[in-house]
């Protein structure tokens, strides 16, 4: 058992009956009352995330986890079929668990996947990935005040806004998390 202020992104805690991992945490120290943690954390089996506090001291048990780094190799069905890149080892993942990630991935797409008691329990991309793009309209002419953006659509389907000059066929950065163009990619 450890205490709540040893929490750190990352870990699994068992919370309320299920495994929780923990995604962002911060240390409050109101003017008035004790200090608390404040830790927004995952719920494994449902995918749902939720704002938690626990009191500093609070006994929280730590559930035992591993990483393993795979590649996205090719869909069967509904499910993700994965493969580790050394071995070349072959694990299934299901469409509900691909969920937050299926839209940037591309074959041979890097990935960190998470076990909790050896079972897969979540997938993580880099926080860039180089996609190319699939359709960009051109600008409008005239249209060229700064930070002007355009719809475009990337070689996995996703749409995000992107500056008036990215064009249909180019390789570009862009932020997982924030779903935002962020350069041209060197090709």
């Amino acid at each position: 058992m450890a205490i709540a202020n040893d929490l750190r992104r990352g870990n699994a805690i068992k919370f309320n009956g299920a495994v929780c991992v923990v995604m962002e945490t911060g240390h409050v120290k109101p003017g008035k009352g004790p200090a608390y943690i404040q830790a927004k954390i995952r719920n494994l089996s449902t995918g749902k995330s939720s704002d938690q506090r626990f009191n500093s001291s609070e006994s929280v048990e730590i559930v035992p986890m591993t990483t393993r780094k795979l590649e996205f190799s090719y869909m069967d069905g509904e499910d993700f079929v994965l493969s580790d890149p050394e071995t070349y080892e072959q694990e299934t993942a299901s469409s509900e668990l691909m969920a937050e990630v299926k839209d940037f991935m591309t074959e041979n797409t890097p990935l960190t996947a998470t076990y909790v008691g050896g079972t897969l329990a979540m997938i993580e991309l880099p926080a860039n990935v180089i996609l190319t793009v699939a359709d960009a309209p051109e600008g409008v002419k005239g249209d060229s005040a700064s930070n002007v953006m355009k719809s475009i659509t990337l070689e996995t389907g996703v749409v995000i806004q992107a500056p008036l000059f990215i064009k249909t066929g180019e390789k570009i950065k862009v932020d997982v998390k924030n779903r935002k163009y962020l350069e041209r990619a060197n090709n």
